[in-house]
């Protein structure tokens, strides 16, 4: 029960605090400014997707950092899952939460990739704009949603982790094994 894990544990943390400040940020404060110095149309739109485009590859990082270090966290304590009582339930509410947080992260990269193209000065951009066009307003619609959904659902993932550190604590540990065992006992009488 004293094992250490730091570093995976630092990875799972920082690449989740990475993720859920980086999206709480960029709807906040990059999309913000973006309407303050861009106002309207294509020029808010050029603003608030350069910003976005250079965060793309820290946030897949950070992710990639979150999810390795969730693995590794779900590896070295596979028996408090098991035989834990509620870590399994709050394993899978992470696991769930987890997923579509990726899902909201990865639409709402595509959908801004798509008012890139169709507000970018470039002629190739133009082009392959041109060639899947979209209805901008639908689109800045669904993008505010999902630029939303990023930090409501990481936010979730930040509490969840809190209490995955409760749960590790050695007077939470084996009353909660103790009840599982003995749940286990009953169903099997």
């Amino acid at each position: 029960m004293t094992e250490r894990n730091t570093a995976i544990r630092s990875l799972h943390d920082l690449g989740l605090a990475a993720w859920f400040g980086g999206s709480l940020m960029g709807a906040v404060g990059l999309n913000g400014a973006a309407q303050d110095e861009g106002g309207v149309g294509a020029s808010r739109d050029r603003i608030s997707s350069s910003g976005w485009a250079k965060w793309a590859p820290v946030n897949a990082a950070a992710i990639g950092a979150h999810l390795f270090g969730g693995g590794g966290l779900l590896a070295v304590n596979a028996h408090r899952v098991a035989a834990q009582q509620g870590v399994g339930a709050s394993t899978a509410a992470k696991t769930v939460i987890t997923a579509a947080a990726l899902a909201a992260t990865a639409y709402a990269r595509i959908l801004g990739k798509k008012v890139e193209l169709a507000s970018s000065t470039d002629p190739a951009d133009a082009e392959k704009a041109g060639k899947h066009p979209i209805d901008l307003d639908k689109a800045h619609r669904q993008l505010a949603y999902a630029q939303w959904a990023v930090p409501a659902l990481t936010g979730c993932l930040v509490v969840l982790n809190a209490l995955h550190g409760e749960q590790q604590r050695p007077t939470e540990q084996i009353p909660g094994m103790w009840e599982r065992a003995r749940s286990a006992t009953h169903l099997t009488s």
